[in-house]
């Protein structure tokens, strides 16, 4: 295969400039300007496109096993190809939780029957998420997870996740949390604030994230250990996290395209599609967000694809889960929401959806160098598209983001130099 003609943008190396790709045998061959085509070559045409790695998602919950009606690994490996996803991690929380060598090798199974992009699993940190009793965090390792996390579920005792972060540490992955106090969770998962008094229901004070953040940050320090704290959605996180930074503790931090690009007020005209976990802040943490984006206090945009089915949200604010879906959304929103607005250029928008998750999670992908794998994401970066989730690959529909104007839109996306999407339809053998 030869793509031609592209604007090709490599954050890893900072390459940039007009060039073609050659790729052969499923790994990149050369880069270069103007390369004549060989024989047998498919020529892709990349003008007034970007050519970038292909994107990393280390925060998606495909379902599988236990709650396949609303995704699996099939529907949601071809949702992150649509949105330009090549690799993705997902999330431990599903029936029964990933906890175990066996589920973990069980997984890694489906994925390579039913999947159409590179697919890795975390490890719960408890057993059955329950935050009582560790996993066996090196029988884990051994059967390949790439981190641990029990998110959806925060780990509450210190000590547990003193000892989380120590394990995971000394087999060289990432502990990975998600922060939120139980106690100080309200009524129902959204903001404590004006929208919630207006709705007449109690909501969860950003405190409930402060103080977890607050303590893994000094867990992190006692233990020098990296921790990977989640979908960060308050001002103090954020800028607890810069001092950390700044004190050369070992912490990394994810931001979710929701959270810099919506207010609590969605709730208003979206209802529980727009109920997620953490909660939709103020406009005051939208900004902080994006200024933690800009300043590379958080290192990564991560979806945190988290399907439901019409009929949980359709039971209201107070019983409906937390959660969108976000993987055919994420460039689009990234692009208009950080880019065009100049909040992030191009390069440092790619490298927190390429390069940066890649390292985080330690996986060989998220490069464009000669040699590697042939995991490509090629899209336009001025194509104007309206949100339509009828039309989405994934098997549910719960975004507040319906009827939405974007700008930045896939073109193809390539995974191992095999073309799975294309000018909007999945072209990789259908695994089912």
């Amino acid at each position: 295969m030869l793509i031609q003609n592209g604007l090709v943008m490599d954050p890893g190396s900072g390459r940039q400039g007009k060039l073609d790709i050659r790729i052969r045998d499923g790994k990149i061959a050369a880069i270069g300007a103007n390369l004549p085509v060989q024989a047998a070559e498919k020529v892709i045409s990349a003008a007034n496109c970007i050519v970038s790695p292909g994107f990393v998602d280390i925060h998606v919950h495909f379902r599988d096993p236990g709650f396949t009606h609303k995704e699996d690994l099939a529907s949601g490996s071809r949702a992150a190809a649509a949105g330009g996803f090549t690799s993705a991690v997902c999330l431990a929380n599903t029936k029964p939780a990933i906890h175990s060598p066996k589920l973990v090798e069980e997984f890694y199974a489906r994925a390579a029957s039913k999947a159409i992009i590179n697919l890795y699993t975390v490890g719960s940190v408890t057993r059955d998420l329950a935050g009582q009793e560790l996993t066996d965090f090196a029988a884990l390792k051994e059967a390949g997870v790439v981190g641990y996390s029990d998110d959806g579920n925060p780990v509450e005792d210190s000590a547990l996740m003193r000892q989380a972060m120590e394990k995971a540490g000394a087999l060289g992955l990432p502990a990975i949390t998600h922060c939120g106090q139980l106690s100080l969770v309200g009524d129902t998962i959204i903001n404590e604030g004006k929208v919630a008094e207006g709705l007449g229901i109690r909501g969860m004070p950003t405190i409930a994230e402060d103080i977890h953040v607050a303590r893994d940050i000094l867990l992190a320090k006692q233990t020098g250990q990296h921790v990977h704290i989640q979908h960060v959605s308050s001002a103090t996180s954020i800028a607890m996290i810069r001092a950390a930074k700044a004190q050369g503790i070992k912490v990394t931090a994810e931001a979710t395209p929701h959270h810099f690009s919506l207010t609590d007020e969605a709730l208003l005209t979206q209802g529980a599609n727009a109920k997620m976990n953490p909660p939709l802040r103020t406009r005051a943490h939208v900004a902080a967000v994006c200024q933690g984006l800009a300043d590379g206090t958080l290192d990564v945009i991560a979806t945190d694809h988290a399907p439901h089915t019409p009929e949980e949200k359709a039971t209201g604010l107070i019983e409906a889960p937390c959660g969108i879906i976000g993987l055919e959304t994420a460039l689009g929103l990234t692009w208009t929401e950080l880019v065009l607005p100049g909040i992030l250029t191009p390069l440092q928008a790619l490298a927190k959806l390429t390069s940066i998750p890649a390292a985080i999670m330690g996986l060989d992908k998220g490069t464009l160098a000669v040699g590697a794998d042939a995991d490509i994401t090629i899209f336009d970066p001025s194509a104007q598209w309206e949100v339509q989730p009828e039309k989405f690959f994934s098997k549910s529909r719960n975004t507040p983001f319906g009827g939405r104007q974007l700008t930045g839109k896939v073109v193809a996306t390539i995974v191992g130099g095999n073309l799975v999407f294309e000018k909007g339809k999945i072209v990789a053998a259908c695994k089912d």
